[in-house]
């Protein structure tokens, strides 16, 4: 709980900060957009049939989530986005996370709001990978927002916050719910 009450203050630190924002626009938005954020986060299991044994959150670094993008305007872009948290089950890394398409717009200079909606994906993280390990797939949605606090013409650097809300479907009729709360840093190329 405590870990989400941060997260939430990191949050609103973003919105108040862009609120007095009254620096000069430098950045050009046009083209592809290319992101990839590193930072933490903080993910929460609910197990229909209580099988996995889960019963509190994990903390945990997010894996580097990756954007591409295409700018419609200056201030919109369609997006495709890889999320996720690596937790551990077991003594064994593995990654909750999602592909994503989505919509990020721009609501100020440089105060940006992101949510997508597509497939979710837990399986084991990418550098422990072993023959005959289980990968689910589901739905998930996100929604993040960002405050570019460094630009350049074609380059943002951003704090960033996210919430992912995920559903992978296991053997016999069973799901696994997640919910991950995530802020980091955003390395943006436009």
């Amino acid at each position: 709980m405590k870990k989400v009450l941060i997260g939430l203050l990191f949050s609103l630190f973003i919105i108040k900060s862009q609120a007095q924002e009254t620096a000069v626009k430098v950045a050009t938005r046009k083209g592809m957009l290319v992101e990839f954020s590193l930072g933490y986060g903080n993910i929460r299991f609910f197990d229909s049939k209580k099988t996995t044994g889960f019963d509190k959150s994990q903390g945990s670094f997010t894996f580097p989530d990756l954007k591409l993008g295409y700018f419609l305007n200056e201030n919109t872009a369609l997006t495709l986005s890889k999320l996720g948290v690596i937790y551990d089950e077991n003594g064994r890394d593995r990654h909750f996370g999602a592909l994503l398409p989505g919509v990020q717009y721009w609501l100020m200079d440089s105060w940006w709001i992101h949510a997508g909606i597509g497939m979710s994906i837990d399986g084991s993280a990418l550098y422990d990978i072993k023959k005959g390990d289980e990968w689910h797939y589901g739905c998930a949605v996100s929604l993040s927002t960002g405050r570019e606090f460094f630009k350049t013409k074609n380059f943002a650097l951003s704090m960033q916050s996210r919430i992912l809300l995920g559903r992978a479907f296991l053997p016999n009729e069973a799901h696994l719910d997640a919910i991950t709360f995530g802020f980091g840093f955003g390395f943006s190329w436009f």
